[in-house]
């Protein structure tokens, strides 16, 4: 294992050691909110404090990006970290959430963790060796014909500008799939992508840090991602698609069909 990637493994774990302790007594949480639906709690900013305490240790020259700490400094090596994705989701008890962790080296994502710890699932990549799940191989799905295929994806839940062509889109993909799902946390999403428990992950408008490590998870796996266009900035979009190779050009005709005017220009 890549020494970086051995060193955000480690913090992943320590956030997840935090968010499991604070997942056996929600009600005493302070939670605030930070916009329309957005939720923020001691574990979010716990989590993501003892991320970077680890990292910063080992790495005094890195910055990071962290999704309630914001970015610290421009530097050469960035972590981003999502510390807690799928905050509602803990905040109900339902265990589907997720710690994620990239870091983007000259603009480039190299390395990438996104830990379960309900499950003690951990993923797992270094760019150009593969991705991994628990040490074990991961590949996206062999699926061909997209009725076969259980996409993923995230409904909107503060900013509803699209949600007329998003729910065109899902209408069309409900008849043309085997089903959809929405489980709440974009990085398990990507994850679970990688493993071929999915076999496509889209959605609109997300940060990097619910992507950055994900979309490494993919490529790794031998997947495509993208943004709507079919270009490779996603990362700075935030509209993204992840799939198998063989239904990549299926799945992006039908979204690119129902985009609004102000997606098809993103």
């Amino acid at each position: 294992m890549h020494p970086m990637l051995n060193m955000a493994v480690k913090a992943a774990r320590r956030a997840g050691s935090i968010i499991t302790r604070a997942s056996e007594d929600i009600s005493v949480l302070t939670v605030n909110d930070k916009g329309y639906n957005d939720f923020v709690s001691e574990v979010d900013v716990a989590s993501e404090r003892a991320i970077i305490e680890v990292l910063s240790k080992a790495y005094p020259n890195h910055g990071f990006l962290g999704e309630e700490s914001g970015l610290s400094k421009e530097a050469e090596n960035i972590w981003i970290i999502d510390p807690l994705d799928g905050t509602t989701n803990f905040l109900h008890g339902y265990p589907q959430y997720s710690v994620s962790i990239a870091l983007q080296h000259r603009g480039e994502i190299t390395q990438a963790v996104v830990y379960d710890p309900n499950r003690n699932e951990l993923f797992t990549a270094t760019k150009g060796q593969g991705a991994y799940l628990n040490d074990r191989r991961i590949r996206v799905s062999k699926k061909s014909k997209m009725q076969d295929c259980l996409i993923g994806t995230g409904f909107p839940f503060r900013d509803f500008t699209h949600l007329a062509c998003y729910l065109s889109t899902l209408e069309e993909l409900i008849r043309e799939t085997s089903g959809i799902r929405r489980p709440g946390s974009a990085a398990l999403d990507l994850a679970y992508t990688a493993a071929g428990r999915f076999d496509a992950f889209f959605e609109i408008g997300l940060s990097k840090w619910d992507i950055a490590a994900g979309g490494l998870l993919i490529t790794e796996a031998g997947g495509i991602v993208s943004d709507f266009r079919g270009r490779e900035n996603w990362l700075d979009t935030g509209n993204i698609i992840a799939s198998t190779p063989k239904i990549y050009e299926p799945l992006i005709d039908i979204i690119q069909k129902h985009l609004s005017a102000e997606l098809k220009a993103q």
